[in-house]
């Protein structure tokens, strides 16, 4: 072989060799300068993680813990009015309102509240209706004696006049009667003692049902001697 051949292929030769030292380097990589550390691709741990999106993050903020609600305070019940007539009459003949005595919470035999008003008078007093309405029911029982069962006229409310010595003449039940009226007269009879005769009168308030026998009472005696 001449000496031409040999060089021209000794020049393939090289020429290949950096041919092949280019292309297994791969592009855009600068010549490496031996001592170089080279750094190692960083793991999977080490990058930070994308920070959430502010709507993202206004999803999990805990929400403020609710304001505890408040409880109303309780409406006192609203005081007793006669139906279109303001104060009641007192309903015994001759006695003002300085001789009435609250006897509304006073005990009462066999461990029961008076819940009413003793209105103490001669024996045979006219008892007057404390306020227009009808009579509805006359009734004879052990511990009220001789009583009248008055209902006034929108029927929420009941008046009991008891331990009567007698009715008004006439008196009947359903009977209309009028504020000042009279119906019946002072006693003793029932359970009352009979040497201190006198009107026990009381007010229910009528459920709906309207039971002439039934009721939650209400103290008179305010109604009578409003607080000054």
């Amino acid at each position: 072989m001449s000496k031409a051949v040999l060089v021209f292929l000794a020049i393939v030769l090289v020429c290949a060799n950096v041919a092949l030292y280019h292309y297994g380097r791969g592009p855009g990589v600068g010549p490496v300068v031996e001592g170089t550390p080279v750094p190692a691709a960083p793991s999977v741990s080490a990058i930070p993680s994308p920070s959430p999106s502010p709507s993202r993050v206004a999803e999990t903020v805990d929400p403020a813990p609710a304001t505890a609600s408040v409880p109303a305070t309780p409406t006192a019940p609203a005081p007793y009015v006669a139906t279109g007539q303001g104060a009641l009459t007192i309903p015994v003949q001759g006695v003002t309102a300085a001789q009435l005595r609250d006897t509304f919470s006073e005990a009462r035999s066999q461990g029961r509240v008076h819940e009413a008003l003793d209105i103490m008078a001669p024996r045979g007093t006219p008892v007057f209706a404390v306020a227009d309405g009808t009579v509805e029911k006359l009734f004879t029982s052990v511990p009220g004696g001789l009583t009248i069962y008055q209902f006034e006229p929108d029927g929420r409310y009941a008046y009991y006049y008891a331990h009567l010595d007698r009715y008004a003449d006439g008196l009947h039940e359903k009977q209309a009667i009028r504020r000042g009226e009279v119906i019946g007269y002072v006693g003793s009879t029932g359970n009352a003692d009979p040497s201190a005769p006198h009107l026990h009168f009381a007010i229910f308030e009528l459920g709906p049902e309207k039971q002439w026998w039934k009721g939650t009472a209400i103290n008179p005696y305010p109604v009578f001697v409003p607080a000054r």
